[in-house]
């Protein structure tokens, strides 16, 4: 089933509220028996169709996060490139694929991070930008790195934060090592390495390029 088809089944479904709607549900099956069952189920369309529109749903749905990825970065290439600039390598989907940034160009390198910041402990998501920040500064090259993100307050407010490096790095101690091996024992919390390479990586709003409102 094309996936409009589906999603307009389950709208029906959901209605103007899913909660309203299967409190509904569940309070006129009651007493019900095989055959009423049947003729309810028939009445709302609720059939293998419809099944079938469920799952392919939530077979897209597991990969939605992939899919804003992959069109994010190309949405955005329109606003980002500049003059004479071309695209060298690209990672569109889930991690790097093999190549070491998610975009490559003759002039820039850069990582993008499609997350709809909430403002609260965000352990796992600061894990993950802290790491792609650390990769793009300690990166040796001549072109400007950006870490592309959706927003910048609540990312800026988390490097400049005082979260021990040992919390944000539990899972990958390499790093951590390479960073007390480089810069010693003083640098300890997200601010002390961010404020040192702060200059290095440019922490941009991808909004303007992809279309979405801030």
């Amino acid at each position: 089933m094309a996936i409009d088809n589906a999603l307009h089944a389950l709208e029906v479904f959901q209605g103007d509220s899913l909660t309203e709607s299967l409190s509904d549900i569940e309070s006129r099956i009651i007493g019900s028996g095989i055959e009423d069952v049947e003729s309810f189920c028939a009445a709302r369309g609720i059939n293998d169709d419809f099944m079938d529109s469920a799952i392919a749903v939530k077979r897209v749905a597991g990969q939605i996060n992939v899919i804003i990825h992959a069109a994010g970065i190309l949405r955005s290439l329109h606003g980002l490139l500049k003059p004479g600039e071309k695209v060298e390598s690209v990672s569109l989907g889930a991690g790097n694929t093999g190549r070491q940034f998610d975009l490559e160009t003759n002039m820039r390198v850069a990582e993008y991070k499609f997350i709809d910041w909430q403002g609260g402990p965000e352990s796992i998501r600061q894990n993950g930008i802290f790491k792609d920040f650390f990769e793009l500064a300690e990166h040796e090259t001549h072109k400007k790195k950006y870490l592309y993100v959706v927003g910048t307050e609540h990312p800026l407010r988390f490097f400049n934060g005082g979260r021990a490096l040992t919390s944000v790095l539990s899972r990958h101690p390499n790093i951590l090592a390479r960073i007390q091996e480089k810069y010693g024992n003083s640098i300890t919390r997200v601010c002390d390495y961010y404020e040192m390479k702060k200059t290095d990586v440019t922490i941009c709003d991808v909004t303007p390029y992809i279309g979405r409102n801030a």
